[in-house]
């Protein structure tokens, strides 16, 4: 499974150039609403086997949680359910908040 930092995903979703991903976001509701990604679309982990046609899987899919735990889960997931694009944010929204946007709320 590919893995990519905080930075780089935020170089991806600057270039317009690039195939814009889904960022999947599999935190609990209540993570959510203390703090996102922009763009990111909500779908806890435990929802995921349920929802899983709701996803493109030809899309570039990157997945997210808090510290890349669960999302690495997630994303070994739907790539043994025929996903090819898949990439996990490796140390979350935590990371993103430390090495991207430092005004997003942490916990």
């Amino acid at each position: 499974m590919k893995q990519i930092t905080a930075p780089e995903l935020a170089q991806w979703l600057a270039d317009p150039a690039r195939e814009q991903p889904v960022l999947l976001d599999v935190r609990e509701g209540w993570e959510v609403a203390l703090c996102q990604i922009p763009g990111s679309q909500t779908m806890p982990m435990q929802t995921v086997p349920a929802r899983l046609d709701e996803l493109d899987e030809d899309a570039e899919v990157v997945c997210i949680c808090h510290h890349g735990g669960r999302s690495m889960q997630v994303a070994a997931f739907l790539e043994r359910n025929g996903f090819t694009k898949v990439t996990n944010l490796t140390g979350g929204v935590h990371a993103w908040a430390e090495q991207v946007d430092p005004t997003m709320a942490q916990y």
